[in-house]
């Protein structure tokens, strides 16, 4: 992509995404994860309205009188992008690319850590691990992540999440809220996904096309599976093809919502002719609950 072009597509999102994480998404994004960075600071008499889970039971029971705990929140936190660049992220067929999808989703949550004062990384991935930036705070630093994922080339066409969790456990040291951006079109990374979910905070955000879930009857289609490159022809007319193809996608996102479960971590799946900003929404404030 050219620079000009490029300058002009970055401050374009930016103009976009600052505007909805200022205005949207700053305070779900706080209320969210806010207690995923807090540190015990000293306990006070209960009061009406306080959260009972935050009841210290021992000094309770020495004194005779409710008491909680009182937390202050710690002023940094460390948020991980890991972002699947494999070449189904190029799949669109109603409004959007997944890729463009998934730039501007990262561009929201990465506007909105830093006006909450946290750093913010990055790790691309296909079915290797294709770069890594490491976590930092500013706008300078966010204006990077955008060009780099308008404009980064992929040296691989697979996808490896298991790999990209691998590589983001011996790296990122420090507790982080990490997002996974990716179709999830793999399997093997339950173990992956297991060991880091018990140091870091994990968010798997799904992304698809309407199409992926469901064949139209069309007819003959020629198709091309863009990470293997093969090509061949879908007889879309007969009605046990497009059963074998809705039921590919569904075991597929079974499989995703069964491993982010048993792992305790938290998903979201989003539709690319669907609203993100809604679905975002939706699922922070189903956090703070």
């Amino acid at each position: 992509m050219e620079t000009s072009e490029l300058i002009k597509k970055v401050r374009k999102i930016e103009i976009k995404t600052k505007g909805l994480s200022k205005h949207i998404f700053s305070g779900e994004y706080h209320s969210a994860f806010k207690g995923r960075g807090m540190s015990f600071s000293e306990v006070r008499n209960y009061q009406f309205g306080d959260d009972v889970r935050n009841i210290d039971w021992n000094v309770t029971a020495r004194t005779g009188e409710p008491h909680i705990k009182i937390f202050e929140e710690e002023r940094e936190l460390t948020v991980m992008l890991l972002i699947d660049v494999s070449q189904s992220a190029y799949f669109g067929t109603v409004n959007d690319l997944k890729k463009n999808i998934i730039t501007e989703i990262c561009a929201v949550l990465s506007f909105s850590a830093i006006q909450n004062n946290d750093k913010v990384g990055v790790l691309f991935f296909s079915d290797k691990i294709e770069k890594f930036i490491p976590p930092k705070k500013g706008k300078q630093h966010i204006l990077r992540i955008i060009r780099e994922l308008l404009n980064f080339e992929p040296e691989k066409k697979g996808t490896d999440v298991g790999g990209a969790l691998r590589y983001f456990n011996n790296v990122v040291k420090k507790r982080s809220i990490c997002f996974i951006l990716s179709d999830f079109m793999a399997r093997g990374y339950e173990d992956p996904l297991r060991i880091a979910a018990r140091r870091h905070d994990i968010v798997g955000v799904h992304l698809y096309d309407r199409r992926e879930a469901s064949l139209p009857n069309v007819g003959l289609i020629r198709a091309v599976d863009s990470e293997t490159g093969r090509m061949g022809w879908i007889d879309a007319s007969v009605p046990s093809v497009r059963e074998a193809y809705a039921d590919w996608f569904e075991n597929n996102f079974d499989f995703f919502k069964t491993s982010f479960r048993k792992s305790g971590t938290d998903f979201v799946s989003i539709r690319t002719d669907e609203s993100y900003v809604n679905a975002l929404l939706k699922f922070f404030k189903k956090r703070t609950k």
